[in-house]
């Protein structure tokens, strides 16, 4: 394993978060933080509780999800466009690196990030909805895989794309109606069940379900019916990229 060429991946990748706070830090903290103010407090203080859980502190894991997914998404999939696109992934594809190293460099680094602005994000929430944490150690484990699947899934983006407009398409047209039909406003036990039935066949229900599980101890779908999804998207994601970096899918042409 090539530790230096990973640290250096890793490093630079990091460093553009750092040039870029406004945009990858501040902007998703401001907008989720209006989501607190409108639901959570102006919104969720005439809403009674859901399953003993009072609305603006329901809505949490799922709001951290919605910037979780996107920010993990949009942090890998840009940094691997960007090579791409400058030309530079030639120097990459040829420099003593393997593919699992630059897989490893750059989704480390994007899911760094995520798993950052998910914690500023769950302590900003304490300054608008009391809330509390019933397992910790799951929550954290739950927001560390959800970020290295989903950047896995942004790396998978990034390849895929030849403009940026192409990089939005998944994360504006897919990934967003996702989380909000996913149960980040409500528990889907309030819909019919016919609607029941078909958000089931949603793979963010399953992640939100067991994020909020990690908080309150209440979850749509079993826990580890919850994590087994997520582990299976994983693999699916992985299995993807060892076929793109195999067959040079656009990466060599």
């Amino acid at each position: 394993m090539n530790t230096h060429g990973i640290r250096a991946i890793y490093k630079f990748e990091m460093a553009r978060m750092w040039r870029t706070l406004m945009q990858s830090v501040l902007s998703p903290v401001i907008s989720t933080s209006l989501y607190f103010v409108v639901f959570g407090s102006a919104i969720g203080s005439r809403m009674g509780d859901i399953d003993g859980v009072s609305y603006g502190a329901f809505i949490i894991p799922g709001l951290i999800m919605l910037s979780l997914l996107m920010q993990s998404i949009s942090n890998a999939s840009f940094g691997i466009y960007m090579p791409k696109f400058s030309g530079t992934i030639y120097e990459v594809l040829s420099a003593p690196v393997s593919y699992v190293e630059v897989v490893v460099g750059y989704v480390g680094a994007a899911a760094t990030k995520s798993v950052i602005l998910g914690l500023i994000i769950l302590a900003t929430a304490r300054l608008f909805v009391d809330y509390s944490i019933d397992h910790p150690v799951w929550m954290f484990l739950f927001l560390v895989l959800t970020a290295i699947t989903f950047s896995l899934l942004g790396f998978i983006i990034g390849i895929w794309a030849d403009s940026f407009e192409k990089l939005q398409i998944v994360p504006l047209m897919i990934v967003t109606p996702l989380v909000f039909l996913g149960g980040t406003f409500y528990s889907i036990s309030m819909l019919p069940s016919i609607w029941q039935t078909i958000t089931l066949f949603n793979p963010v229900v399953y992640l939100i379900s067991g994020f909020r599980w990690a908080f309150y101890g209440i979850s749509d779908v079993n826990v580890v019916v919850s994590a087994g999804m997520t582990f299976l998207f994983l693999i699916i994601c992985i299995g993807i990229i060892a076929y793109i970096f195999k067959t040079g899918y656009r990466l060599r042409s």
